[in-house]
């Protein structure tokens, strides 16, 4: 998210080493792709890394650059997530240079200029490439109406961009469609790169959510080697394409079923040179028809990803299970949490309850094996409060699902992002294995 003052999420850079920086510099300047907004930075290791308009960056331009520009040369793409601006653009703020250009113009065209205008640009927008998504907040006023479609071309010179789109809520169609405009230009597919990793989708059907990044880093350092993974809600591949490339997983079967998300899971896939350890499975994954393969399923949906519970239990491997990875927004309001645990009877049962390290305890045949651990400051009462009852409902899946019983186990609570106020978007890992036979 970009602000006033501040500068975007990260501008995408070719990186190669110094002896080359004028060719590509010059081979960069001709074709347009140089983002003149951002410097070119030294890397720590010593290569040298141009800002670029990663949407107008095509395969065919990386290639010029390895073979003809500067043969022999490393050429591959980052992502400067803090990129410092050029002292062209140092003049003033990306909302201060809007502000200018927009009153200008609005000037230019014979409409009187007011506070109720100002007050209605954005403070606020995200940043792909050479497009700008808009926030829905802003230019609401009905006088904006009338300067339509040249406005957005004002608005897309002042702030460097060449593609406009603004931003609405997103669609309870079940497919978490974003409600986008384009406002300017023929397309919406843009490139982010995370992590070295490589996301092209369209903003305007499919949703990339910057603040799930701490989690994507978190999953790319698992170690998953050898193991079978299955991602219950896959999208553009946020989560399966960091379990392929980084974390070693052997092999990820892939649900979605927004066919916009499927062709841009497909693409990125491919992309990231990993398609052949995937397979995509489009369509509602209540249906699906895998059963006992997986060492680890992922269930990245939120508001809640339970419906997906029964089939996850159905995926899991019958003869040694594995690990959930379930996302949730779970409601943590300040006034519920005010006591520190073990100040009622209630919270005193519940918080020594939480201090044992293994208790097995027999509810209608089901074993649980519950690690609680001492709740630390980071860990909110609320969330141990809904780890614990998923952890009883998927117990009690598992032995529905598998006939026999299953010892189930909380690994840890991971905060992922703030959602709204007093809502945290937190991934439960749950360990899941069957019990051994007994005579």
């Amino acid at each position: 998210m970009e602000r006033e003052g501040a500068q975007s999420t990260g501008v995408v850079a070719v990186v190669t080493e110094p002896q080359f920086t004028q060719r590509y510099r010059e081979y960069l300047q001709k074709q347009k792709l140089l983002d003149g907004q951002h410097r070119v930075e030294k890397m720590p290791d010593g290569t040298v890394a141009l800002p670029v308009l990663g949407e107008t960056l095509l395969e065919q331009h990386l290639l010029e650059l390895r073979n003809r520009v500067a043969p022999g040369s490393t050429c591959v793409l980052t992502q400067l997530l803090a990129p410092v601006p050029s002292k062209k653009a140092q003049g003033c703020s990306p909302a201060q240079r809007l502000c200018h250009e927009v009153r200008r113009w609005v000037e230019g065209r014979g409409v009187t200029w007011s506070a109720e205008l100002e007050a209605d640009l954005p403070r606020a927008w995200q940043r792909h490439g050479n497009l700008l998504l808009l926030s829905e907040d802003c230019f609401q006023a009905k006088q904006w109406e009338s300067l339509e479609p040249e406005l957005w071309e004002t608005v897309a010179f002042a702030l460097g961009v060449q593609r406009l789109a603004k931003r609405g809520r997103v669609l309870p169609d079940g497919s978490r469609t974003p409600a986008v405009t384009l406002l300017l230009g023929d397309h919406g597919w843009v490139e982010r790169v995370d992590n070295g990793i490589r996301y092209k989708f369209d903003v305007t059907q499919c949703m990339f959510s910057f603040g799930n990044i701490t989690e994507k880093l978190r999953v790319a350092s698992m170690s998953c080697a050898g193991e079978i993974l299955v991602d219950l809600y896959a999208g553009i591949g946020y989560f399966t394409l960091p379990f392929l490339v980084h974390a070693g997983a052997a092999f990820v079967h892939a649900c979605e079923w927004n066919p916009h998300a499927v062709a841009a899971l497909r693409y990125n896939l491919k992309i990231n040179g990993v398609s052949d350890r995937c397979q995509i499975h489009i369509g509602d994954n209540r249906t699906l028809k895998l059963s006992h393969i997986a060492d680890r399923v992922n269930l990245g949906l939120i508001p809640s990803s339970e419906e997906g519970w029964p089939i996850a239990c159905q995926v899991l491997r019958q003869d040694a299970g594995g690990i959930f990875h379930i996302h949730q927004n779970v409601e943590s309001f300040p006034g519920k949490n005010l006591q520190p645990p073990g100040s009622s009877k209630m919270e005193k049962q519940h918080y020594s309850d939480s201090q044992k390290i293994t208790t097995n305890r027999e509810e209608n045949g089901i074993t649980r094996d519950f690690r609680g651990e001492m709740l630390s400051p980071a860990i909110k009462l609320a969330w141990q409060r809904w780890a614990e009852s998923a952890e009883t409902r998927i117990a009690t899946l598992l032995q529905q699902v598998h006939g026999k019983p299953w010892k189930t186990r909380i690994l840890h609570i991971q905060l992922v992002k703030s959602y709204a106020p007093h809502v945290d978007h937190i991934v439960l890992d749950l360990e899941c294995r069957p019990c051994p036979l007994t005579d």
